[in-house]
């Protein structure tokens, strides 16, 4: 008869501590940061484009200003977290997205806040 070896409470607690510290932690330092003006909002009110579930992240395309945006809205499992399914991001979908532009000027912008069908989710 095998017997059940647990784990201490006290190393169950310092392993949840150090991997909620590594994740904060990478998402400080994480370098795309820096390429965008969190000082300014911008909010875009469109129909969806184009979107694009990517392992790192999801990215929609949107029109707005005459020009196509790039808009990061963050991992597909923290949108599904926020209970976005696959099928609620379809193109012609009419979304508002609040976020901050690049630093750069060019047409990208990291989503903080996703309005769909009157629900508010907040990004981050």
């Amino acid at each position: 008869m095998l017997k059940k070896r647990c784990l201490p409470l006290s190393c169950l607690v310092l392993l949840l501590g150090a991997s909620v510290l590594l994740g904060a932690s990478a998402r400080l330092t994480n370098p795309d940061w820096d390429a965008y003006d969190t000082g300014e909002r911008l909010t875009i009110e469109a129909p969806l484009k184009r979107i694009h579930y990517r392992s790192a992240q999801t990215e929609v395309r949107v029109n707005y200003q005459g020009k196509e945006w790039k808009v990061i809205l963050g991992a597909s499992s923290l949108l599904l977290s926020r209970g976005v399914i696959k099928n609620d991001l379809r193109p012609g979908r009419p979304v508002i997205l609040v976020g901050s532009p690049r630093k750069d000027g060019s047409a990208e912008m990291r989503a903080e806040r996703l309005i769909l069908d009157g629900r508010t989710l907040e990004l981050h």
